[in-house]
Order: C-alpha cells, then structure tokens, then sequence
C-alpha cells in the first residue's frame, strides 16, 4: 500500500531494484557521474521505473542535465526542488533561492523536469516544546509557499505534482499544512515516517506521545504504537555491588540520541517469561562490546541471566545485523529480516 520507497543514498537504490522496487525517491541529490550513469542506465532498461530526486542549487540541476545528455537519457530526470531550514541541513534556504533552482530546471527542459517540492522537517528539533510546534507549521508553510509560486509560474512538468515531508516526528503536522496546498493540480501529498517499521523505547516513543497529545485523529486510532525492537544480551560480569556488565555494546546498538534502555531479564531454566526490569537500572556507558548498567545493590541480576534492552533511535541499530530475527509472543524465532546497509 506504500507510494514508494524512500532512500538516502545509490547504493540503496541498487539494492531496492534489484528486488523489483519500482518508485523510488531519493531523498538527496544526485551526486557524482558513477550514481549518475546507474540512474541513467535504470531509466533507460526499464521504461516502468519512477525515479525522483533532489536538487537544491542551480549547479546541481546544470550538472545533471550535463550527465543526462552525455549519457543520453531517454527521458527526464524527475527531480523535487528541496527546500530547507537556515543553519540546517541541505535545502533553499529560501523562496527567491527556489525559484532560481526551479527555473534553472525548466531552462535544462526536457533533460530534467519539476515534479514536485520537498522538505525534511525532522531536523527540528523534537523535545516537545511549542516552539518547535510552531517551527514545524512555519516550515511547512514556506513549502506551500514555495510550491504555489512554482505552480502560479508554471514551472511543474505536466502530471500529478508531488508534495514530501514528513518524518517520525511530526506528520500529522505536515499533513494538515500540505493537504490545503491550494494548487491548479492534484497534488500527492507523501509522508516519510521511516520509524512506523519498529517504533522505539525513546525518542520515537516521546515524539508519539507529543503527537497523542496534539492530535485527536491519533488519540482515535485505539491501539497504541509499541515497540517492536528489542536487543539481547548476557550480564557476564557483577564487577561491583552496583555495576554488571552486560554483553552488549555500540556494534549492536543505536546510541546517537538516547543509550540503549533495559526493559526485561529473563533466568533461564528459572522463568518462563521476560521479567520487567525493577526500577534503578540504567545502562549509563558503551564500550565496543560492552554495556556499563548501573543497578542497585539488590538487584536480582545475576551472571548468565539474559536482558533485553529497549533502543532510541532504531535507524542507527538496524544497520549493525545484517539478519534480525523475527519473534512471537513467546520469543520463538519465527523468521528473519536481511538488512542490506
């Protein structure tokens, strides 16, 4: 049911293709003649393969027209003019820089052609406050902006236009901006939630409940969100009354936003299912191999005994397994998930 997929980088779109996927965005530019020519040689083999990408400056729209002709490319490159945030990441920074981008695609007609505009507001920062709130709307208000100038100019390539934003942090915000869009055309409007696979123990789960707080369409849903990636690993060690040592470690987990959070243990040939982990129990440090957990001196964790832990940011863990196992209810392995990062 999904649109498409969304990637970051060539080598992802490789691998996508090669498992059939046949409407891509990539969500950056289109940067180098070896990702160039791959894209080029794609568009050319399958005439069924939609392919959008990214362009924020009027010397990556001329560098792809350049790669488009010399490769002669049978048909337009697709391309979103991005729009992004002062002191971000990439993106016009504003509407004037926009339109310099999007007529600079309409001068390189019929080598690349507008479809749409895109913005990531996920580079806000989530930590609740109203005014990231009011940055979201501020944001998606320029996209609109920006898409209604390109509309009023006539700069879209014929078709459906494409409207884009929206990560795990605030899309139902994105939605209620973009859907009024007002445009002379049905536009697609596409979220990019990446987290909906697995949710997490931390900062997707805040940014959840900052939504449930905001929104009464998702307070309607019933079931809440839950997360569904846990990582498993041993005390090997009760060095001191309040330390174990866990075999866990940065080549298996996330800890780019918040340190991996214990949520079970499990004594095996003593329970029958994962505990909750008591209150006091923090892992507070990460070595290669190894978790550092404080815990208090009662703890019941013992050497041998096996704890889950929750994980912020699943992103960054999803590239350290290459086979992820998938679990019931009753922690049976019941199949795996390959991971090509």
């Amino acid at each position: 049911g999904a649109w498409g997929i969304t990637l970051a980088t060539v080598n992802q779109v490789q691998v996508a293709r090669r498992f059939g996927v046949s409407r891509i965005l990539l969500a950056n530019q289109l940067i180098g003649w070896s990702a160039i020519d791959y894209i080029v040689r794609e568009l050319t083999r399958d005439p069924e393969f939609e392919f959008l990408c990214l362009v924020d400056s009027v010397a990556g729209v001329e560098m792809l027209a350049s790669e488009a002709f010399r490769l002669r490319c049978p048909r337009p490159i697709d391309v979103l003019v991005e729009v992004g945030l002062l002191g971000k990441r990439c993106g016009c920074r504003d509407l004037e820089s926009a339109l310099d981008v999007a007529r600079a695609v309409q001068r390189a007609s019929p080598l690349v052609q507008l479809r749409g505009v895109e913005g990531f507001e996920g580079v806000i920062s989530s930590k609740g406050s109203a005014d990231a709130e009011a940055q979201v709307r501020e944001f998606v208000e320029l996209l609109v902006r920006v898409a209604r100038h390109f509309d009023a100019e006539q700069l879209f390539a014929p078709g459906r236009i494409v409207l884009t934003a929206g990560g795990s942090s605030f899309y139902d915000l994105v939605i209620a901006g973009l859907g009024p869009a007002g445009l002379s055309r049905e536009a697609d409007i596409i979220i990019r939630s990446g987290c909906y696979l697995t949710h997490d123990s931390a900062v997707c789960q805040k940014m959840y409940e900052q939504l449930l707080a905001r929104s009464p369409q998702a307070r309607a849903v019933g079931d809440r969100m839950r997360p569904a990636l846990e990582v498993w690993s041993h005390v090997q060690s009760r060095p001191e009354p309040t330390r174990a040592i866990l075999s866990l470690g940065k080549r298996d987990c996330s800890f780019d936003v918040d340190l991996p959070l214990p949520t079970h243990w499990f004594r095996p040939n003593t329970h029958t299912q994962p505990q909750p982990v008591p209150a006091g129990h923090t892992i507070v440090s990460l070595n290669d191999q190894h978790a550092w957990l404080d815990l208090p001196v009662d703890s019941p964790l013992a050497v041998g005994d096996l704890v889950a832990s929750g994980i912020s940011h699943p992103c960054t863990t999803f590239d350290r397994w290459q086979l992820i196992p998938v679990v019931d209810d009753d922690y049976n392995v019941v199949a795996g998930v390959r991971t090509f990062f």
